[in-house]
């Protein structure tokens, strides 16, 4: 198979690798909601949500991963002299560090297909944006490759990084006063 085609398949599984990834961990989101609401709501939400968790984590997220690796390492046989290559290695890292980010949503989805909640929903909308930092910085050292200052590309990502962490502040915030204010409003109503 010629080198291109092998290289648009691992982009193309790596791109539905993400969406698996960033997909689950809102389904994880709505789960853990879910326990805050009344029977049968709650009941019926969360059996849905697993359902769809089940689904999208062994129909697109799990082969998703095993194929973008497959061709991946064909690349890699096909062009060796990729890993003499600096970018390389840091990229190879951030894929490492991906392997974990799922391995660490694998636990999640088990817990949560036992009924197990560790985590809020804000720890889990802060976990979600892992993934984004990784994302932005394969894509970043794939693209600019030794053109980028390593220094500035890191600080540039953590920068990123809090940023992204400060809006999910800020959206719980927002979100809180908005439930606030509805609830405010219903009391009114029944004065």
């Amino acid at each position: 198979m010629d080198f291109l085609y092998v290289k648009a398949l691992h982009i193309i599984f790596v791109v539905t690798w993400f969406a698996g990834l960033f997909y689950i961990v809102r389904l994880f989101i709505y789960s853990v909601e879910a326990e805050k609401k009344e029977a049968p709501a709650k009941e019926i939400l969360q059996t849905q949500y697993k359902l769809m968790s089940k689904r999208l984590w062994y129909i697109i997220t799990w082969p998703s991963a095993i194929l973008a690796s497959f061709f991946a390492f064909w690349m890699l046989y096909k062009n060796p002299y990729y890993l003499e290559m600096p970018w390389m290695h840091i990229k190879l890292a951030f894929v490492l560090a991906l392997y974990f980010y799922h391995y660490s949503c694998q636990r999640i989805y088990s817990q949560l297909q036992n009924n197990i909640v560790k985590y809020s929903a804000l720890k889990l909308r802060i976990w979600n944006e892992v993934a984004t930092i990784i994302l932005f910085a394969v894509v970043f050292l794939v693209t600019l490759k030794s053109a980028i200052n390593w220094i500035w590309g890191v600080v540039g990502i953590l920068l990123f990084g809090i940023l992204l962490m400060l809006a999910v502040r800020l959206y719980k915030k927002i979100r809180e006063k908005k439930t606030w204010e509805k609830a405010e409003k219903e009391v009114l109503e029944g004065e």
